[in-house]
Order: structure tokens, then C-alpha cells, then sequence
């Protein structure tokens, strides 16, 4: 039983681990290499050429959005929390209606390669772009802080290290093999393995629900009984409210505000409205987003199970003892099923997970980089493809240091928590402009400004000063404490905010191209004459 184990440091063969590990790595790699070999023009190294159908992008979407966070940090979430933690699988399920029914086919229509394009069409292309870019990557950012984490966590559990510095030296090399992925393999090759790897982790974690569920004589109720009595310090806690957002007025109100940000985040996220990109019309793009959902909602369900199960059958004093804490439930839960062997293969899953997952946020970062601020912004539109594809890899490069930085400060929180304040960021700056953009004819430059500003602003300042980077056990800075906003979420202060300040900075401002509004609104519903406009 894992549970007689001193610590992570001597679970399953290190050998064994890092052989199928690599074996992963390897086998991604040559996909990559395989598919996206060639000339990369920007249409290729952003988007694909477009040349994914509905039910493809799907499945990549999918594969792009079950990141570290739903696999590792939910699993943890709920082995520790119960049903609180089975909350974060509800709010990013319910988030997609808001990009099906809202963005989705309307976002695919008006643009071509970025957020930007959209946003600055009948507004001022250099402010609107720049404000954008800033967005998008303070966005990534924070979700590259999640990955980077997990992936340090299930690395030094895979080879037996649980030190600072050997965490540290793990992330440093997930980065760099991910910046490898993004240099080769551009959008073409990560879509390819975004499609694999979710077809790998969907299998993985049905095989291990039937397999956890078997042990219970496939009977639920038993199961949770079984996690309840491993942790009598929470007890029946588990299977209602209130464990972690129950304790007082703040923590009640701490949840409303993770739950605005989980629901709105989604249609905000770049990484996610790229992929729109990625096919050739407007009605793939709606299929592909109704694949996601299918795919995805399955996949959350099925987290209930491997949750409970982890705290069942490894229990809360090992999780909390390896390296990553909550993030390792899933793996250790792996070992404790089927030894070594599931160990491996599960966590180069969720090592693949991580590398899909990391390698779209950069191309999502560099083509921010790269075609909004430097061909848009500093070369007014005038740089070749070449110049342009070139600065995205310096940008990808960039990132992926950036990322290394930042993980390493992450290494011990949950990741589903640090992905939770990327979509806060994401829904606060990114949504109400893109809402206000493709629905609210009056709206202008100011208001997109305030509200990407403000909103981006609010979220980034509530952050800093919240207990989730000082003040608290569990705090990125330990033996600080500048913490005076009680919140561990700052969405349900901020987003209000962005829709705030856009809607006050559109009507205190005289601008309005009614023209340009028109053209627009044309486009979003037929996709006529983007790609021509966008190409000059």
C-alpha cells in the first residue's frame, strides 16, 4: 500500500517511470516533426492553414482544455475537498455554453488570427492591439503558471525527487522540450497532439473509473463511504458543501467569485478563441465547440471517481506528503491500481497533457507577440511572413523562460486553483470587450481601453494583494504578508468592473463608425471577405 511509503520518493521503479516518460516525449515529438515538417507561413505556424474539421478541432479543444488543472488539480481537489472540489469540474463545463451559444461562430467569422483582429476591427487598430496583447499575455501567463507547476510536481514524483532544486530543474526542462514542440511543430503539429493526447487521457481515466469503481463492487455510494472513512478529519464533509467554502462569510463569498470567473473565463480565454482559427468556416467551427462540450463533459464526470478514489484508496496523508500535494492524487491513485506500470503510463499522459496544453498557450503568446505588436503595431502591417514567423519564435522562446520563472515560484499550489485566476484575468479583460464588440453597436475605442485596461488592471492588483500570493500557509511568497484583499479569486470584483468601465468609457466618448459597425456585423454572421481584408 502506498500508504506505508515514508514519502513519494519511492513510489513505483524511477527506471520504469522515466522510460515510458520518455517514450512519450519521443513518440509526440516525432508526430510533430512528422506532420508539421516544411515552410512555415504565418497562416501555418498560428492557425494550421485552417485546415482541421469541426470534429478534429473538437477533439483538440478538448485536448487543450483538459489541461494539468482538470486531470491532476480537480482530482486532488476532490480527493481532499469533495465536493467543493468537484465544483471547479462544474464551472468549467458550464463555461462552454457561453462560448457556444455567444463567441464561438461569431468569433471565427470577423477574425483570422488573434483576438486582436477581432477586437480592433472597427476600433483603433494600435491602441486596441496593444492593449490586447497585454492581455492575452498576462492571461497565458498565469495559465502557463498552472502547467509548469503540475509539471514539476508529477516529474519529481515520477523520478523519486522531491527537493526544491530538483523540482526546479524538472520544470526548467519541460519548458525548454515544450518551446521545442512550438519552434518544430507550429499550430499544425500541437493540434496533432492536442487530438492524441486527448484521446489518450479520456481512455486513461475511464480505464481507472471502471478500475477504482471494480473495487467497490462498482457501487459509488461505497466509494465515497470508503474516502469519507480514510479521512476522518473532514468525514462526511466531503459529500456536501462547505468543506473548503463553507468555514465563514468570506470563503462562501470567495466561492461566488470563483464561480463568476470559471463560467465567464472560458469564452475570454486566447489560447481557447484561437482554435476557432483553425477551420474553414464559421460552421465547423460551431461543430467543433459541440464536440468539446460532449468530450469534455464526459471527462469531468468521470473526475468525480478518480477523485474520490484517490482519497479512498491513497488517502490524505500521502497526498499531502508528495511532491505537488494535491496534484499528485491522480498518479499516486494510478499506483496504487496498477503499480508501476499505471504510474508511467498515467503520468507520460498527463506529462503529454502538460506539453499539448503549454505548447498552445506559447504559440497563442508568440502569435500575440508577433502579429499584433510587431507587424501591426511597429511595422504598421508592412512585415513580410518570414519577419513575422521569425519574431514569433524569439517570442516563443521568451515565453517559455518567462514560464520556467513562473512555475517555479507555483511549484506548490493547486493547479486548478492557479488556473482558476487566469480565467478570473481572462473574463475580467478579454469578455466584455469582445461581447461589447460583437453586440453593442455604440461601442469605441475608449470604452474597449477602460474595459481591457480596467478590468485587466483590477484583476492583476486583487491578485497581488490576496492570500494567494502572501499572507497565508499555502502563499507563492512564504514569510510575507502584504495581503489586504480577503479574496482568493478577484473575479466577482473585477469582471463587474470590466463591464463597468467599458460600458462608461463608450458613452463619454463621441466616437462611432457606424459604417465600420455594419461591415462588422455583416461579417460575424456570414464570414465574408475577412480573410482578404486581413491579409493587406
Amino acid at each position: 500500500m502506498i500508504a506505508a511509503l515514508p514519502a513519494a520518493t519511492t513510489t513505483g521503479s524511477p527506471a520504469l517511470n522515466i522510460t515510458i516518460f520518455v517514450v512519450f516525449v519521443v513518440a509526440t515529438l516525432t508526430i510533430v516533426i512528422k506532420v508539421a515538417s516544411g515552410h512555415k507561413t504565418a497562416s501555418q505556424m498560428y492557425t494550421g492553414g485552417a485546415s482541421f474539421s469541426g470534429r478534429q478541432n473538437g477533439l483538440a479543444i478538448a485536448g487543450d482544455y483538459l489541461s494539468a488543472a482538470s486531470f491532476l488539480g480537480i482530482a486532488g481537489a476532490i480527493a481532499l475537498q469533495g465536493y467543493d472540489g468537484f465544483l471547479y469540474s462544474i464551472g468549467f463545463l458550464v463555461a462552454w455554453l457561453v462560448a457556444l451559444l455567444l463567441v464561438a461562430e461569431l468569433f471565427r467569422n470577423t477574425g483570422r488570427f488573434t483576438l486582436a483582429d477581432v477586437l480592433s476591427y472597427r476600433l483603433r487598430q494600435r491602441p486596441i492591439r496593444i492593449a490586447t496583447a497585454s492581455s492575452v499575455l498576462a492571461v497565458s501567463f498565469f495559465y502557463l503558471l498552472a502547467q509548469m507547476a503540475g509539471a514539476g510536481g508529477l516529474v519529481s514524483l515520477l523520478l523519486g525527487v522531491d527537493g526544491a532544486l530538483a523540482q526546479n530543474i524538472v520544470i526548467a526542462v519541460v519548458g525548454i522540450v515544450m518551446v521545442t514542440y512550438v519552434m518544430i511543430g507550429g499550430m499544425k503539429g500541437t493540434t496533432w497532439v492536442q487530438m492524441i493526447k486527448a484521446v489518450l487521457l479520456i481512455f486513461a481515466v475511464a480505464v481507472m473509473t471502471v478500475w477504482v469503481l471494480g473495487k467497490f463492487g462498482m457501487n459509488l455510494s461505497a466509494l465515497m463511504q470508503a474516502a469519507v472513512d480514510k479521512n476522518p478529519e473532514a468525514g462526511e464533509k466531503l459529500l456536501e458543501p462547505g468543506l473548503k467554502y463553507g468555514e465563514s462569510i468570506t470563503t462562501k463569498i470567495d466561492f461566488i467569485s470563483l464561480s463568476l470567473a470559471l463560467v465567464l473565463g472560458t469564452a475570454g480565454l486566447p489560447h481557447v478563441l484561437q482554435r476557432f482559427y483553425t477551420v474553414p468556416t464559421s460552421k465547423q467551427a460551431r461543430k467543433s465547440v459541440e464536440w468539446a462540450i460532449w468530450l469534455i463533459g464526459g471527462f469531468y464526470l468521470l473526475t468525480l471517481v478518480i477523485g474520490y478514489g484517490a482519497g479512498a484508496l491513497v488517502g490524505p496523508d500521502t497526498i499531502n506528503s508528495a511532491p505537488g500535494k494535491a496534484n499528485a492524487a491522480a498518479p499516486l491513485l494510478a499506483y496504487e491500481l496498477g503499480g508501476s506500470w499505471l504510474l508511467g503510463i498515467v503520468s507520460g499522459i498527463a506529462f503529454a497533457t502538460i506539453l499539448a496544453v503549454v505548447a498552445g498557450l506559447t504559440i497563442t503568446a508568440s502569435a500575440s507577440v508577433a502579429h499584433d505588436l510587431y507587424n501591426q503595431v511597429f511595422k504598421h502591417g508592412k512585415a513580410t511572413q518570414e519577419q513575422e514567423v521569425k519574431v514569433s519564435r524569439i517570442a516563443a522562446m521568451v515565453t517559455g523562460a518567462v514560464a520556467i520563472l513562473g512555475g517555479m515560484l507555483a511549484k506548490d499550489q493547486n493547479i486548478a486553483f492557479l488556473v482558476a485566476l487566469a480565467f478570473a484575468v481572462a473574463a475580467s479583460a478579454n469578455l466584455p470587450t469582445i461581447l461589447y464588440s460583437l453586440f453593442w453597436k455604440r461601442f469605441n475605442t475608449r470604452g474597449a481601453l477602460w474595459s481591457m485596461y480596467g478590468g485587466l488592471a483590477a484583476a492583476l492588483v486583487l491578485i497581488t494583494f490576496s492570500p494567494v500570493v502572501s499572507g497565508s500557509e499555502t502563499a507563492m511568497i512564504q514569510n510575507a504578508d502584504f495581503s489586504w484583499f480577503p479574496l482568493a479569486n478577484p473575479g466577482l470584483i473585477s469582471i463587474p468592473l470590466g463591464f463597468i468601465l467599458g460600458y462608461v468609457g463608450t458613452v463619454t466618448s463621441k466616437e462611432f463608425n457606424r459604417a465600420k459597425y455594419a461591415e462588422m456585423e455583416v461579417r460575424s454572421l456570414t464570414g465574408h471577405g475577412v480573410a482578404e481584408s486581413l491579409d493587406h
